[in-house]
């Protein structure tokens, strides 16, 4: 499995709020949108998992902002897995604008069946 990502991120205009700044809620969707990259490059099909039967669900998030981010500033979002075994996986999360680091953040994934139990992730996303 792939375990470290990194993806470009323009900041759209509808992402920003009065002051002109990226709203904090849109970095959790960066977060989702290099993960699920991540993921594609590795060659994992979620699609095709999700239709068997098998959700990934995050449990848990947590965002630490550094500095704000505005309309039309180029980010680089990195994803890195921390660890993938059982139920669970661990992921990290840097985005950075050049060299100036904008928010640093983590999420922590359950899998689960469509009737909400966990389960063991797939062996192609295992990691130790």
């Amino acid at each position: 499995m792939l375990t470290e990502h990194t993806i470009e991120v323009r900041v759209r205009y509808q992402e920003t709020d009065a002051q002109g700044r990226v709203h904090h809620a849109n970095y959790i969707t960066y977060f989702e949108l290099a993960r699920t990259e991540m993921l594609r490059a590795g060659g994992f099909n979620y699609k095709r998992m999700e239709e068997e039967g098998l959700l990934l669900v995050v449990r848990d998030v947590q965002v630490r902002y550094h500095l704000p981010a505005e309309f039309d500033d180029l980010l680089l979002v990195t994803v890195k897995t921390v660890k993938a075994k059982g139920a669970r996986i661990e992921l990290s999360y840097e985005i950075r604008r050049e060299d100036e680091l904008v928010v640093e953040g983590s999420t922590l994934l359950a899998c689960i069946t469509r009737e909400g139990k966990p389960t063991r992730i797939p062996a192609v996303l295992r990691v130790d």
